[in-house]
């Protein structure tokens, strides 16, 4: 708990700083430093990235080291400590999506169940391993290709698109200019290349394991896919997905567009962040009087003063991601571009933005929320786990019984990932009764509005009503849940200090005067992370 009498932002991180000191001197915590941070996880990835299908003891390699990183982000977790209020957060945060996500992808890539999109380059190295459209391998051994179907008959593509099923082997074609790539087994660098960019792909884009939400690719990569030789890439109409996420193929508008929106994005959490700062709620303190420039009844109200907090918290959240994923396509696309990273730099490789549209809320309340508008960049995480269990209980996906388990399944982990970033912060937070609380309670949000509208439905009560009237009623169920639950997420995030996190180097308006007494000045990054010398390798490096 916060000590009373603390008055300024800076006098409360101070303090989180002579707490983070004091616990590293006694030997309470270790401090969290980079690289040694990433020991788990680079000892796992690479254990893939050395073929683990050639040997059986390879294989019990993979599984030893998968068991060892969970056990070493685990221990992390408990016995280190970072200073900076959201590396602190994202210490158990990452930790935990660690365990969860390389095990799902790291199973997948084991089973050799995943393929890439590729564009293909030049003539085709006799030997390598090309996967079609219908995820069948082919050897290829110069730039023209056999292709199997059904019945495993070898069957050749001619020029003019047409197959014969002749087994002539002289007869050959040119290959499609995009392809899936399975698992490369000739190359350690194209190997490596390969498994890392499935461990940066958290959705799948461009991957055979591509979540849903997401717009399919141009037409052109579909007909190359389906073995079309002969096409033409240009920009095409944006496409947009089912819960309104846009995908570009115009690499210049997608970087113009984005370079809009980040501009935008860094005034809107300079702006939010300047003015949320005022507030000693923000600091940690639950029981603070509201800013005194708010008007009287806002001040005066218990419930206005909580939608003004949490109005603050929420868009702070929202903007902070919605800012971090426009700087994606910005860096991907405009930045590298094809020329550096391939197909990876493509426009309709990164969508323009990771959230949804907000329509996704009006037409289906609280699922609406989670499921379409909200970002989705933990869905593997939760669908895979959820997967596996419906399968094991014999139940059906679809069913009631797999929609309940989907559901409590996805918002348990999401609350186990950050009761875990709660966990390792330096304040008094509350992992179990906050942060996981809060994400149970989303599921029986979810779980009851469901099970609420199939009853009116049933009733034939919802087909008399206009669209807007439905829509409106969608909004303030989920205004109205919010309001009762979003609490013990927001209040937790201030009580472990993370909006006392500066998300942007320079402020335009605390520059200008406009902060609060030691809100600091136009620089902010000025301590974000030090070098740290310790008495060993592993205590030695960068320390946030």
């Amino acid at each position: 708990m916060l000590p009373p009498g603390l008055s300024t932002p800076h006098e409360v991180s101070q303090y989180y700083d002579d707490l983070y000191y004091a616990g590293i001197a006694s030997g309470k915590w270790r401090p969290f430093v980079y690289p040694f941070g990433a020991l788990g996880g680079f000892l796992a990835i690479l254990a893939l990235i050395l073929d683990n299908r050639r040997s059986r003891i390879r294989r019990y390699v993979v599984y030893a080291t998968y068991a060892f990183m969970c056990y070493f982000h685990i221990w992390c977790m408990i016995s280190f400590r970072a200073r900076n209020a959201a590396a602190a957060f994202g210490l158990g945060l990452i930790a935990a999506f660690s365990n969860l996500f390389i095990g799902a992808v790291g199973c997948a890539i084991y089973r050799d169940d995943c393929r890439r999109l590729q564009r293909r380059s030049g003539v085709v190295k006799p030997g390598i391993k090309d996967v079609g459209a219908n995820g069948l391998a082919s050897s290829t051994g110069t730039e023209h290709a056999s292709v199997s179907n059904v019945n495993g008959d070898a069957r050749h593509r001619l020029p003019n698109g047409a197959v014969s099923n002749t087994p002539d082997h002289s007869v050959e074609s040119p290959l499609p200019p995009f392809y899936w790539q399975a698992v490369p087994q000739d190359s350690l660098i194209e190997r490596a290349d390969w498994v890392l960019d499935a461990f940066t792909s958290f959705r799948g884009i461009g991957w055979t394991w591509q979540r849903s939400g997401l717009p399919p690719p141009p037409s052109f990569v579909e007909d190359a896919l389906g073995g079309a030789v002969d096409i033409v890439e240009r920009p095409e109409p944006v496409r947009v997905s089912r819960t309104g996420v846009r995908r570009l193929s115009d690499r210049a508008a997608l970087v113009r567009e984005s370079a809009i929106n980040v501009v935008i994005g860094y005034i809107v959490l300079d702006a939010v962040k300047t003015l949320g700062i005022h507030d000693p709620y923000m600091w940690g303190y639950m029981d603070a009087a509201p800013p005194a420039f708010l008007p009287e009844v806002i001040r005066q109200s218990f419930a206005l003063t909580r939608t003004y907090r949490l109005s603050i918290s929420c868009t702070a959240i929202y903007t902070a991601l919605w800012f971090a994923f426009k700087l994606g396509p910005f860096f991907f696309c405009g930045i590298l571009g094809p020329k550096w990273i391939g197909v990876r730099g493509e426009a309709w490789m990164n969508p323009a933005c990771m959230f949804g549209s907000f329509s996704s809320v009006l037409d289906h309340g609280l699922a609406g929320w989670w499921g379409g508008w909200w970002h989705q960049t933990f869905r593997i995480v939760f669908e895979e786990p959820a997967g596996w269990l419906i399968a094991s209980l014999g139940a059906e996906q679809r069913s009631t019984v797999g929609s309940l388990i989907s559901v409590f399944t996805a918002f348990f982990l999401s609350g186990c990932l950050h009761a875990s970033g709660s966990y390792t912060q330096l304040g008094d937070t509350r992992p179990i009764l906050g942060q996981m609380r809060f994400f149970l309670l989303q599921a029986c949000g979810v779980t009851l509005q469901t099970f609420a509208v199939r009853g009116l439905k049933a009733a034939g009560l919802t087909q008399r009503l206009p669209k807007r009237v439905r829509q409106l009623g969608n909004l303030v169920m989920v205004m109205f849940w919010m309001y009762h639950t979003a609490p013990l997420l927001c209040d937790d995030f201030a009580r472990g200090g993370i909006w006392l996190f500066e998300p942007v180097p320079v402020s335009i308006f605390r520059g200008l005067g406009l902060g609060p007494k030691g809100g600091g000045g136009w620089w902010l990054w000025s301590d974000l992370f030090a070098w740290r010398t310790g008495e060993h390798w592993w205590n030695t490096g960068i320390a946030l």
